[in-house]
């Protein structure tokens, strides 16, 4: 049974995640930071429907903690696909942006990215198969007002993507970037509403976390082992 690595799994997009990974067969490793509890009873909720899940707790953006957690998961064996979900946000005018919430912002995104991916990538390369699949954002693409610090964070993610997947495409291991735009959480609730997503959005509505789920499972499937270096939009048309 391969391996899956969902860093942020707890979160709305992340279980997500997890749960289709779960269904096509992965042992699903559930990552949080803070909210250990949540990852918990996914992985118990996916037990009890009979697949296989654990949870984990690490700051990715703790290159130290990450390590020693890593290092554990990969005594049970090499981790094939690597989603990295994990990733804050942390709004301002850029004018009035503190030193904190840009240092925050891509310590988790981008310096993240390199604390988990790094010490799997080894591993994987020795198997001669594997997925890395980075979450990043339509705000990477198009940029956003109040997220200069967030859409350099998922901008340079997209050009680690590219590099990482020429430097691995030899070895049987695709890297690709999956750009949501506004997705139904807790979080985009209270940010957009549906006269907003009406003008922004020209599907009308926002997407559902099991829609980009179904492009992470594909791309982390057999029949995209053609795929890499790319990033893919799901964003109901918005670019």
């Amino acid at each position: 049974m391969k391996r899956a690595l969902i860093t942020g799994g707890s979160g709305a997009i992340g279980a997500a995640i997890c749960q289709r990974l779960a269904v096509d067969g992965f042992h699903v490793i559930i990552h949080a930071n803070s909210n250990l509890a949540a990852a918990e009873a996914l992985g118990q909720s996916l037990r009890e429907q009979g697949y296989s899940a654990e949870a984990v707790q690490f700051d990715v953006a703790d290159a130290a903690a990450s390590a020693a957690v890593l290092e554990r998961i990969l005594e049970q064996g090499p981790v094939q696909v690597l989603v990295n979900n994990a990733g804050i946000h942390d709004d301002a005018v850029f004018p009035g942006m503190q030193p904190a919430q840009w240092h925050r912002v891509i310590d988790v995104s981008l310096h993240g990215f390199f604390n988990v991916t790094q010490p799997l990538t080894m591993p994987m390369i020795r198997t001669r198969w594997g997925r890395i699949i980075n979450i990043t954002s339509v705000a990477g693409l198009a940029g956003n007002r109040g997220q200069t610090n967030y859409a350099a964070a998922k901008s340079a993610l997209h050009g680690a993507t590219r590099s990482l997947s020429l430097e691995l495409a030899s070895r049987g291991i695709t890297v690709n970037a999956v750009a949501p735009g506004i997705i139904a959480s807790d979080m985009s609730k209270d940010v957009f509403d549906k006269e907003m997503v009406a003008q922004l959005v020209p599907m009308k509505r926002v997407g559902q976390p099991e829609e980009v789920a179904s492009l992470v499972a594909f791309l982390a499937s057999e029949q995209a082992a053609y795929i890499s270096g790319q990033v893919i939009s799901i964003n109901g048309g918005m670019l």
